[in-house]
């Protein structure tokens, strides 16, 4: 491995979700968000699980931040619960400040500690009210101006005690798998067998406009109203796998790999930074892919101060001859596990979709870097679940090696990506600093780097993983 160097001010330390960790979802005014809806109907959690304890991070807090203080972390990325800050979410709808005031005794706790709090303002957990309401994101004009008005009171709140501030976290996730595919809250789709609501082939579009303009919106407002006198940064976190073509001597692969990064990634990243959609998307979807007015163009382009992003694995392309179907939302193209002569991404993981290939981290982060004119990049989640590791003892659990290796291969590899190809990455926090509800698998997966022993009271106990970041940060962080 090539001896690579990060600079000594590198932001490194790790991250969690609030529905993931939490629990407490009743407590102290907190109401519903769409996540505790969708957890309650049958079949859609694999092990029939919610986010009702979890880790009990709403009465463990000091707990969890003395546990990054003894793993070493100089940052901590958690997000906040929309509805556990205004239940029923809405711009002339009372703030708990019971709810405000947990996070705002965290972010308290983080820096008695010496830890530099990061804040997600939206990581899924839309309050269920506003979608029962008018739809959430899918209808813009009210979802908008509820949404900055909660991005109001967080920056009023919390002042310049938060400097780096995050509007959402992965909309892919949040219109593809919320309103396509169907398999995450709300459960939108066209699969009538899946839901009876939702029409995959338009409202995945829609979701994604909203949460682009609304994001427009409160980075003006933050840097208008906040930037200057609280001195922090903000951005919007995208998650994206690198790709590889599935027979690299056929161009048509090669043309889809390209494609792919397109719909997944600059879907997102080429308004921020551009000011428009992908030609591709547009050749594709035509008018279902809403149009940018000028107005809403010009406050989307630039808004971010850092590029946020989620990254954990890769894929084999292969295009498809056939029309693009509607719904389709990849580009018309297969993701695949292995690719032409049989060989697989890399080893298999406990998440389906997740086959680690470090390399692929280096290469996506100098696309990104080439597409963007060098942004300005925060790695804000990456990790690894371990095939199997639920059903093993306690002891070979903590012994986790297939996860030490995983982040030993991937923070080289972003190593080289700053040393070598000229990358501004800044910071990179590990998913996760400890097991937690995994969204739709419930906590079959285990993603943390501290076991969480949900049977014996939450209790947290570090893994090997957690020492090998450590060591990885504190030998390459240095002058």
């Amino acid at each position: 491995m090539t001896d690579v160097k990060l600079p000594k001010d590198f932001l490194w330390g790790y991250a969690t979700a609030s529905y993931q960790i939490e629990g407490a979802p009743h407590e102290d005014g907190r109401a519903d968000s769409i996540w505790d809806v969708f957890c309650r109907k049958p079949g859609k959690i694999a092990d029939g699980t919610n986010g009702d304890v979890a880790c009990d991070s709403y009465h463990r807090y000091k707990e969890d931040v003395a546990l990054l203080k003894q793993l070493g972390a100089k940052a901590y990325r958690f997000s906040i619960s929309w509805s556990r800050v205004i239940p029923l979410g809405g711009r002339n709808d009372p703030v708990n400040k019971a709810g405000l005031q947990y996070y705002i005794d965290l972010v308290d706790e983080l820096h008695a500690n010496g830890i530099i709090p990061m804040a997600t303002l939206f990581h899924w957990d839309l309050p269920a009210a506003l979608h029962e309401r008018y739809g959430g994101p899918l209808n813009q004009e009210e979802y908008i101006q509820d949404y900055v008005r909660y991005a109001r009171v967080i920056f009023e709140a919390f002042g310049s005690k938060v400097k780096h501030w995050i509007t959402y976290n992965e909309p892919w996730c949040i219109s593809i798998l919320g309103y396509s595919v169907g398999q995450f809250a709300p459960g939108h789709t066209s699969n009538r067998q899946k839901n009876e609501i939702g029409d995959s082939s338009i409202e995945p579009w829609r979701v994604v406009h909203s949460l682009l303009v609304s994001h427009g919106h409160v980075v003006k407002m933050y840097r208008d109203e906040f930037k200057a006198k609280d001195g922090g940064q903000i951005g919007i976190t995208l998650n994206g796998d690198w790709v590889m073509p599935w027979d690299e001597n056929e161009p048509l692969d090669v043309e889809a790999c390209e494609r792919k990064l397109e719909f997944s990634i600059a879907w997102f990243a080429d308004p921020v930074y551009k000011g428009d959609y992908p030609a591709s998307m547009r050749k594709q979807l035509g008018d279902r892919l809403p149009k940018f007015t000028a107005e809403e163009s010009a406050l989307v382009k630039g808004s971010n101060d850092f590029y946020g992003m989620n990254h954990y694995c890769a894929n084999y392309i292969r295009h498809k001859k056939t029309e693009p179907t509607p719904e389709d939302f990849a580009g018309n193209l297969d993701l695949l596990l292995e690719n032409k002569e049989g060989t697989p991404v890399g080893p298999e993981t406990q998440s389906p979709w997740l086959q680690p290939c470090p390399q692929g981290f280096r290469k996506l982060m100098k696309w990104i870097s080439d597409r963007y004119g060098r942004p300005t990049i925060i790695v804000t989640e990456n990790g690894t679940s371990l095939k199997g590791e639920n059903d093993m003892p306690v002891e070979q659990i903590l012994q986790d090696d297939f996860r030490a290796q995983y982040f030993t291969d991937y923070i080289n590899a972003m190593a080289q990506a700053v040393t070598i190809d000229n990358v501004d990455c800044r910071g990179y926090m590990a998913w996760s600093l400890m097991d937690n509800f995994e969204w739709a698998e419930g906590y079959e997966t285990r993603f943390g780097v501290t076991y969480v022993d949900y049977q014996g009271g939450q209790k947290r106990h570090p893994k090997k993983s957690a020492k090998t970041v450590a060591e990885l940060f504190n030998s390459m962080c240095r002058d």
